[in-house]
């Protein structure tokens, strides 16, 4: 059972602070949970219906420091969704340091000031999909560990580090090197007539303002997805997680196979 404390402290995962401080976060449902366990993931408190425990294989129980079995209605007391899954667990945070070899020869994506937890975790599961390995965040953007992020990323948080750099310091490093630097704007070069490489950085602004006038100077290459709709109004851009996507597919599509 479930103390008043343990549901105490459960719920004030949902605050950055106190995810910041306890340096743990939750993750929830059954594939997901699963998916940590699996890779060797260190899971603090496991709150679990007892026949989804019991279908687990007895060597990950070597990384779960705390079992608490209950019934569905106390699921529901903890459960940031409206329908609970069979599980919740809290998950102790890995900080990762930004490797300057994986970021000058792989593709990175660097996002600007991200506020919608779904975008940024949809934006993490297609990088996950294209297998770029590294996102950089300003950081302002919203935090990697938001119950939401993490829901809309799929378990794709396992593949992928995001990092909190100062963005203008990240930037002047970059600049240093022969990277090629791609920015998304409405007045760019179509993506299907640029010329794309295996590596790179490809910088997305923010939902609403785009990409800040004080990060214009490290880009080399201006680029967008063009519209093919001759409609006069209601579309007039692409959600940021969309545009990501569609990017990153041409981007691998003109420098690599695929593997299925």
């Amino acid at each position: 059972m479930l103390s008043k404390n343990k549901i105490k402290f459960i719920k004030s995962l949902d605050n950055k602070k106190t995810r910041d401080e306890s340096g743990q976060f939750i993750i929830e449902g059954d594939k997901i949970v699963r998916e940590f366990l699996k890779a060797g993931q260190i899971i603090t408190m496991l709150v679990a219906q007892n026949k989804w425990t019991e279908s687990l294989p007895r060597h990950v129980f070597q990384n779960i420091r705390e079992i608490i079995n209950v019934e569905y209605p106390e699921l529901k007391k903890i459960s940031s969704l409206r329908t609970p899954h069979n599980v919740l667990a809290v998950v102790e945070k890995t900080e990762f340091r930004i490797r300057w070899n994986e970021i000058l020869n792989n593709l990175t994506l660097v996002l600007e000031t991200i506020q919608d937890p779904g975008n940024l975790g949809t934006i993490i599961r297609t990088a996950g999909w294209f297998g770029v390995r590294n996102i950089i965040c300003s950081p302002d953007s919203v935090d990697v560990f938001n119950q939401k992020v993490i829901q809309s990323s799929m378990g794709a948080i396992l593949q992928v580090k995001v990092h909190y750099p100062d963005l203008h310091a990240f930037m002047d490093r970059v600049s240093e090197s022969d990277l090629p630097v791609y920015g998304t704007y409405l007045d760019g070069k179509p993506v299907y007539e640029s010329t794309l490489g295996p590596k790179g950085i490809i910088l997305f602004g923010n939902e609403s303002t785009g990409i800040s006038s004080s990060l214009e100077k490290y880009i080399t290459k201006k680029i967008k997805i063009p519209c093919f709709s001759d409609a006069a109004e209601g579309i007039d851009s692409l959600n940021v997680s969309m545009a990501t996507a569609i990017i990153c597919s041409e981007f691998r599509g003109r420098t690599r196979g695929y593997s299925k």
